[in-house]
């Protein structure tokens, strides 16, 4: 997967990046992304589109999606199994998006440390 301003690789299988939008899953299938992975809940920020309506935009580019909130707050009990579930069945190479990325690499470094 190449690079891309958004976009911070954390291995040949793996990147993470902020916030998407339906407008860069254009970018994101460019890329050669196979798979999507939500970790930021929605009405997170008023600003932020819903998850389903980045969903909407990977289907119709055969781009896999799943939808794994992290809500540092008050995190699900779960979320660690529902991540490496999600993490396991998608095609690689995958992207994990969240506000920043940072929940999401905190989540891949969690596998990794399996």
């Amino acid at each position: 997967m190449s690079d891309s301003e958004f976009v911070i690789k954390l291995n040949e299988e793996v990147s993470v990046s902020g916030q998407l939008t339906a407008e860069m899953v254009d970018q994101v299938k460019a890329l050669g992304v196979a798979s999507v992975i939500c970790n930021r809940p929605d009405g997170e920020a008023p600003d932020q589109p819903p998850a389903s309506e980045v969903e909407a935009a990977c289907a119709a580019l055969g781009i896999t999606f799943a939808y794994v909130p992290f809500n540092p707050m008050s995190p699900s009990p779960t979320l660690q199994a529902d991540f490496a579930a999600a993490y396991q069945a998608a095609p690689k190479p995958l992207l994990a998006y969240c506000r920043s990325g940072q929940r999401s690499a905190r989540l891949v470094s969690a596998l990794d440390a399996q």
